[in-house]
């Protein structure tokens, strides 16, 4: 099969033979576009009007933060305070309406049903404000790409052999992402393959976490005295990665090496 650019990175997560190639594929993408909004695109007009509406969210600000590039992120977060007080006086005016129409109701309006209850108003009031610091660009630009890695790894399952035969190789998952691969599998695969891609993503995560339990229960086992010179085996690591497999890349040693 032909090279592309979205072939060469999920060949590349599968090939690292770690605990989820989804995992290493979605932290390269965040960890780039990190640096990507800290670096030259910080003066695109396009890039600034997109950070301006959408900003980040706490995760990402704080991967920002930890770059070390104050003036970048200074730069960026000028413009965008700016666009947010303007929305922010809009919220503030309907917050203080709605709050002085609930005081203001008349009991006969609020047992007839005819105005919305004072938590109503006040909780669309609220709504309004929440949206300031409900979007992220950075999470918006990991959602797209991933999308697009999905469709390419199934493009790559049923037409490239040496990669499906690699994929079937590895050690599965983590559940966050083989739920993602199920869910998207119906959409991308005939009716015919999904019950022998389905058992495979099955077996794969039974087989791994046969393997996670196995270690973990050894690790707690190491720390009995009669087992002190007992090797480790391999679960020196076994908490970090046994958290990664439940619910995704989090703690421990980065999922691409290189990073």
């Amino acid at each position: 099969m032909r090279y592309h650019i979205d072939t060469i990175p999920v060949w590349d997560a599968v090939k690292l033979d770690g605990e989820c190639f989804l995992c290493a594929l979605r932290r390269k993408t965040e960890l780039g576009e990190v640096d990507r909004h800290l670096g030259a695109s910080v003066m695109e007009p396009e890039v600034r009007i997109q950070v301006n509406k959408k900003g980040f969210c706490s995760n990402h600000q704080q991967m920002l933060y930890a770059m070390d590039n104050r003036l970048g992120h200074a730069l960026m977060l000028e413009s965008h305070v700016s666009e947010i007080r303007e929305r922010l006086g809009k919220a503030c005016k309907q917050i203080r309406s709605a709050s002085r129409n609930a005081s203001g109701a008349s009991l006969m309006d609020k047992l007839s049903g005819k105005a919305p209850s004072p938590a109503k108003r006040m909780e669309d009031a609220a709504a309004a404000l929440e949206e300031l610091t409900c979007t992220c660009i950075i999470c918006d630009a990991i959602d797209d790409n991933m999308g697009r890695y999905l469709h390419t790894f199934f493009h790559l399952y049923q037409n490239d052999t040496e990669f499906r035969k690699k994929f079937e190789g590895c050690k599965g998952m983590c559940i966050p992402h083989a739920a993602e691969l199920l869910r998207h599998a119906a959409g991308e695969l005939p009716g015919k393959a999904l019950p022998e891609f389905s058992n495979l993503i099955c077996s794969l995560e039974e087989e791994a976490f046969d393997r996670m339990q196995e270690d973990v229960s050894w690790f707690c086992r190491k720390f009995d005295y009669r087992n002190y010179d007992e090797p480790w085996y391999n679960s020196r690591d076994a908490v970090e990665r046994t958290v990664n497999k439940l619910r995704g890349w989090c703690v421990g040693t980065e999922p691409n090496p290189k990073e």
